[in-house]
């Protein structure tokens, strides 16, 4: 059955039309919004709020334990993704892993170029530890998010904060120089990207800074100093070599991490919950990561 489900996602991702030309930044958040989001799932409730001075939405899952907390940076090529989007995602997350969690709206370019997904990603963090012990805190994220959430962690190590408990990255996009070979290997395994996708993303965030900048491209920072990482990849994806050479970066870091890499899956395959079985299992695993971490015990 699983083989059967990989199959047609490929063949319902491969059916996406593209366009000749490429859209404006409108065009292509209303896209994405139309391709990729999900509601929240049933039994985890929502409301918008504010965190570090940017909007945020707040995923509450019946019977979260009151301990642990999660911070949710989406993805979407700095470009596109928005709280609403990743909702689904989010959502299945936090109830698997019975953790509150937060979804924040940061600035996305070509409008807001970097570091303003840096900053604002820095002030949620700061705003969270506010109120939250570091050890009762996680993060999470994808695609971008996924970077963002390492350049995040660097930013808040590099002012003197403290580092939360473990951090979960979904396909992370974390070098926008495009060096991985993945890149130009895996263009047609990949049912989603190709290397001008990604190349006009990073253009678009970039503006004049240089893509092998560190926050830009955490690929290249020394990680020394950051939390337990769980990085889960698809074998069919173009930034495959971005997942894998994180975790080589990682452990040559001393940081201890766990590389997943999925056969035959998508890019952030995991927001097909509910009908692809390899996306349950790896929800599964990345909520008992967390709770691992936290301390929590385990969800029946």
């Amino acid at each position: 059955m699983s083989r059967q489900q990989r199959d047609a996602l490929d063949a319902l991702l491969r059916s996406a039309p593209r366009s000749e030309t490429r859209p404006t930044p409108e065009e292509q958040r209303s896209g994405f919004a139309a391709a990729v989001g999900r509601p929240a799932t049933q039994g985890v409730a929502t409301r918008r709020t504010v965190l570090g001075g940017r909007p945020a939405l707040e995923l509450d899952p019946a019977g979260a334990s009151g301990r642990g907390r999660l911070l949710y940076l989406h993805g979407g090529g700095y470009v596109v993704g928005s709280p609403d989007t990743h909702a689904g995602l989010v959502g299945e997350l936090a109830r698997r892993a019975g953790l509150r969690a937060v979804s924040v709206d940061y600035r996305t370019a070509p409008e807001h170029p970097f570091p303003a997904a840096v900053d604002d990603g820095l002030a949620a963090y700061r705003a969270l530890l506010a109120d939250t012990d570091p050890r009762d805190l996680v993060l999470a994220g994808d695609s971008a998010g996924g970077g963002l959430s390492i350049a995040t962690l660097l930013a808040a190590r590099d002012a003197g904060l403290p580092q939360p408990a473990a951090v979960v990255l979904f396909s992370p996009w974390v070098d926008l120089t495009l060096a991985g070979g993945s890149i130009r290997t895996k263009e047609d395994a990949d049912p989603l990207f190709v290397e001008a996708d990604l190349r006009d993303y990073a253009d678009l965030y970039l503006g004049t800074t240089d893509p092998a900048h560190s926050l830009a491209s955490p690929l290249f920072a020394d990680l020394t100093g950051l939390p337990p990482l769980l990085v889960q990849v698809g074998a069919n994806e173009v930034l495959l070599d971005d997942a894998v050479r994180l975790a080589g970066r990682a452990g040559a870091d001393d940081v201890e991490v766990t590389l997943e890499v999925g056969p035959g899956l998508p890019h952030v395959f995991q927001h097909h919950y509910g009908r692809l079985d390899e996306a349950d299992a790896a929800l599964e695993r990345a909520a008992r990561f967390l709770r691992t971490h936290l301390g929590l015990t385990a969800r029946r």
